[in-house]
């Protein structure tokens, strides 16, 4: 699923702020990096921008961060859109990534992608009415070996089966954390 559309209507309601604590994490990983070249910092401000203002990165939040970073909207927008990390709607509480590259795909990721959309009566790219679960593909997650897998939030789930995600499913919902 390619992440190049930025859709202008998904807007936050107010214009986002880093707290003064925030703002200072962010102007810490500035100062890493030489004048001139704070651009460098813009992943890791993203990632904070993201975690920060609830789960996305809307255009209101991207212009935000390149006023922080000094540099124009557009160079953002660059980075957002190119990498899959990023969310640029609002997502779900969990975020289901399904690795659909070769090596998961001969494993049986598709039908898992499938599964997945059938229990939650989703597709890829959308949430669910309770707001609970968004169902998204990635390229790659470096788990080649262990799949079919997906990443959810920091956690990897290896080796799934239709059970095993079922399993996930409950689990995410009731509260229990998978470990």
């Amino acid at each position: 699923m390619s992440n190049t559309h930025v859709d202008l209507s998904k807007r936050h309601s107010e214009k986002p702020v880093f707290s003064s604590e925030k703002m200072a994490e962010v102007q810490g990983i500035i100062s890493q990096y030489p004048e001139g070249k704070h651009k460098s910092a813009i992943i890791r401000i993203l990632h904070i921008a993201e975690e920060t203002f609830g789960g996305w990165l809307s255009i209101e939040t991207m212009d935000y961060v390149a006023e922080v970073l000094n540099i124009e909207p557009i160079e953002v927008y660059e980075v957002a859109t190119f990498y899959t990390m990023f969310n640029l709607e609002p997502t779900g509480k969990f975020v289901f990534e399904v690795c659909r590259t070769g090596p998961c795909m001969l494993v049986g990721s598709d039908q898992l992608i499938e599964h997945i959309e059938s229990t939650l009566d989703i597709k890829v790219g959308e949430t669910t009415k309770d707001g609970m679960f968004t169902l998204k593909t990635a390229e790659c997650l470096g788990a080649c070996g262990y799949g079919p897998m997906l990443q959810c939030g920091k956690k990897y789930h290896e080796h799934l089966t239709n059970e095993k995600v079922n399993e996930l499913i409950a689990a995410y919902r009731s509260g229990e954390l998978p470990k």
